[in-house]
């Protein structure tokens, strides 16, 4: 049985399963979750994923401070929001200050999904014209004081002429100076295209999380992105593959993990299943790593932060094994 219990072993571990259910840790849930029936693929090779969460330590920060991390992916719709609030909060609860910044002018959606949108009053525009300083545009969470949210402007409002990748590295730069300390991590949410939007948001960033998923449209976008960042000088660049759905890559209407990594080559941070908690917790206001008990999807956010802080990956690995043995997380990775 594949349970999430706390381990002895210092370093992140992976461990194989042949299990169709795990059970969670006491600190979070006495419930077992009950997993899809395992299925049979027509092929003899599987894409593997078993990452454990350790709830015995504190992840172990790699690089220097800040760590300026921009969240993209050229397509909409892929998660790139929803993966910045989970993350962003998944970080704060291991114990690092963070701040988000929504980098989206017209369209900004992260303070909703936090549900901070009533608490927004000052934005970078404000502090960009002198009405207010910048720890008033900063939105403190009230579940974690840790982790802040910064929005560039409010919606329908235009921004400043000038305002473009120089003024964000400023806004960054402010971050590191304040007396108030240096956060840990400043995530900056990006706009969907490639236009003027891209070019700001990935400007002041030395690390990328690229969110794309197993489709054709999406992994075209990616692949061009991917272009994009290196030729702006940005090698630490990572994957998450998002919506992630077992019946479909059994009946092979959609690319396997595996599939996607070696189309793109990039680093694997974390893989997230299909999970109808996603659209409950986005109608809240309340995003899924605070859920209790945890959704898969959830728990998945959770192992990909733990990954973000010390600067690993997945692998996703060609093992041959019985088909009977195969459970919900055979296919994820390691």
């Amino acid at each position: 049985m594949l349970s999430l219990q706390p381990l002895s072993n210092p370093k992140p571990s992976s461990l194989y399963s042949s299990s169709s259910s795990f059970t969670p840790p006491n600190s979070l849930s006495s419930k077992t979750l009950k997993t899809p029936p395992a299925f049979r693929p027509s092929r003899n090779f599987y894409p593997s994923v078993h990452s454990i969460l350790q709830y015995n330590r504190k992840p172990q920060l790699a690089g220097d401070t800040p760590r300026v991390v921009v969240i993209t992916s050229g397509k909409g719709g892929v998660g790139k929001t929803t993966t910045t609030a989970n993350i962003g909060l998944s970080l704060a609860r291991l114990g690092f200050s963070v701040v988000a910044i929504d980098c989206d002018v017209g369209l900004r959606n992260l303070d909703l999904l936090l549900g901070l949108e009533n608490r927004v009053n000052y934005t970078v525009v404000e502090v960009l014209n002198g009405d207010c300083r910048l720890d008033q545009a900063l939105v403190r969470d009230k579940r974690w004081s840790n982790f802040e949210l910064l929005c560039i402007s409010k919606p329908r409002s235009k921004l400043p002429i000038g305002f473009g990748g120089k003024a964000l590295v400023w806004l960054v730069d402010a971050l590191k100076a304040r007396d108030e300390g240096v956060p840990d991590f400043i995530l900056i949410d990006c706009p969907a295209g490639i236009d003027a939007g891209f070019i700001t948001a990935i400007t002041p960033a030395n690390e990328a999380v690229l969110v794309t998923t197993p489709d054709i449209t999406s992994l075209r976008d990616a692949d061009r992105v991917t272009g994009l960042l290196e030729c702006d000088g940005i090698r630490d660049i990572k994957m998450m593959v998002n919506r992630v759905r077992t019946d479909m890559i059994k009946g092979e209407d959609m690319m396997s993990v595996l599939d996607v990594q070696e189309m793109l080559g990039l680093p694997l941070l974390g893989v997230i299943p299909e999970d109808s908690e996603v659209i409950r917790s986005t109608n809240r206001g309340y995003p899924l790593v605070l859920n209790k008990p945890p959704a898969l999807a959830g728990l998945a956010f959770e192992q990909a932060a733990w990954r973000l802080v010390e600067q690993d990956s997945m692998e996703t690995v060609m093992v041959e094994e019985e088909p009977k043995k195969r459970g919900f997380f055979s296919f994820f990775g390691r």
